[in-house]
Parts: C-alpha cells; sequence; structure tokens
C-alpha cells in the first residue's frame, strides 16, 4: 500500500453535530430526526430524506444557505474528531504512507476540516470537486489525489454503498469501519464480508495492515 484515503462522516468525524443542529432548526426533537436518517438509510435512500420527512417539500440548499445567514450553520472543531483520528493517520504518515481526506461533504465542511490541520496530505470535498460518491467520476479524483494505482490505494468508510463497494468497483483495496450507525448496520453483512479487504473496528488496526 502506498495511500489510504478516508471517508468523512462517521468514519474521521461524529454526525453528532451536523444531525442536532438540523433538528435544532426545523424543530423535531433530535432522537426522531435521527430515527428517520436511519430509517430512510436502511431503505437504501439517501439520508437527506430524512429532511423531507420532516418538513415535506423542503428546498434543502434555501435551508442551508437560511442556516448560514442566521450564524447557526456547519460547524467542525477538534471535539467532532473520532479519539483515533490522529493517532491513526499520524502513524500511517509515520509508515511512508500518503494520506488523502476525500468523502460526501459541502465547501465549508472542506474548509473547516482544513483548520484543523490534520495529519493529511490532502483534504477534499464531493463539493469542491464538482462529483460525489458513489460516482465512478469521485473514485477517479479519488486516485488522482493518491498519486499511487487503485491496487496501491486503500480506500477507509462506514457506507458500504458509497464507500465500500464503488471503491472496489473502481478497483481500489476497500477496509470497512464499523462505525456510526451505517458501519454497524452493514459490518456483518455478507457482501460487505466478501468484498471488503478488510473489516476494521478502529483505525489504528490501519498501521497493522501496512506493517504485514
Amino acid at each position: 500500500m502506498k495511500t489510504f484515503v478516508f471517508d468523512i462522516g462517521e468514519t474521521l468525524v461524529r454526525d453528532d453535530r451536523y444531525w442536532g443542529s438540523w433538528a435544532d432548526w426545523l424543530g423535531p426533537p433530535r432522537h426522531t430526526l435521527s430515527a428517520l436518517v436511519g430509517a430512510v438509510t436502511a431503505q437504501g435512500l439517501d439520508n437527506s430524506e430524512a429532511l423531507k420527512l420532516v418538513r415535506p417539500g423542503i428546498d434543502i440548499p434555501a435551508e442551508y444557505a437560511a442556516r448560514e445567514a442566521a450564524g447557526r450553520g456547519e460547524h467542525l472543531d477538534e471535539s467532532d474528531l473520532y479519539e483515533d483520528v490522529r493517532p491513526a493517520l499520524t502513524r500511517l504518515q509515520a509508515l511512508g504512507m500518503r494520506v488523502v481526506v476525500a468523502g460526501n461533504q459541502t465547501a465549508r465542511a472542506g474548509e473547516l476540516l482544513r483548520t484543523l490541520d490534520l495529519p493529511a496530505d490532502i483534504v477534499a470535498t464531493s463539493e469542491e470537486w464538482g462529483c460525489a460518491k458513489p460516482s465512478a467520476e469521485f473514485f477517479a479524483r479519488v486516485l488522482d489525489a493518491s498519486g499511487a494505482p487503485a491496487r496501491d490505494t486503500v480506500y477507509v468508510g462506514d457506507h458500504p454503498a458509497n464507500d465500500t463497494f464503488p471503491a472496489a468497483e473502481a478497483g481500489l483495496r476497500t477496509a470497512h469501519l464499523r462505525r456510526g450507525p451505517w458501519g454497524h448496520l452493514w459490518a456483518n453483512d455478507r457482501r460487505v464480508r466478501e468484498e471488503a479487504d478488510w473489516v476494521v473496528e478502529s483505525l489504528v488496526e490501519l498501521a497493522a495492515i501496512v506493517e504485514e
């Protein structure tokens, strides 16, 4: 392996604040929106469909802009990172690995992540690239950022449909992370077990893959 590429939401960053802030903005209890996110995801729908269940007909980009204008927009800080993120990424770089962060997020999220000065060579988001997972175009951009052949690049993520399966189809090696709702929901799925090169409980396990 030469490069490790990381998904963002529920791989590096907790989504608690993101969905909690949407619940506070739209009005339902946080638990209600959280449960709806899980429900639509289990149905194979995009998690943004949960917002449409809370407020039918919602214009999500317009609401996003309204939140930003009201000073209640996206926010990320050190407390949103999972505890293993800095140790794991630092260790991979020490082992000579290139570290890339690339996931389905807004340009604003990309800006906020870069202010955290993560141990990563590149931090990019789908909005910045103009393409999103699970498209082949997104994973072509991942390989451009990797600077290594597909078989020397490992994509790490929690969501089979957005991470594991399309990355494998693009020829990358994959590590499914048992973390967050989607990571736990599908960690023991037969297809995930067959297609993922590794299923890990923590990012710190990735160093052992390099050292094998």
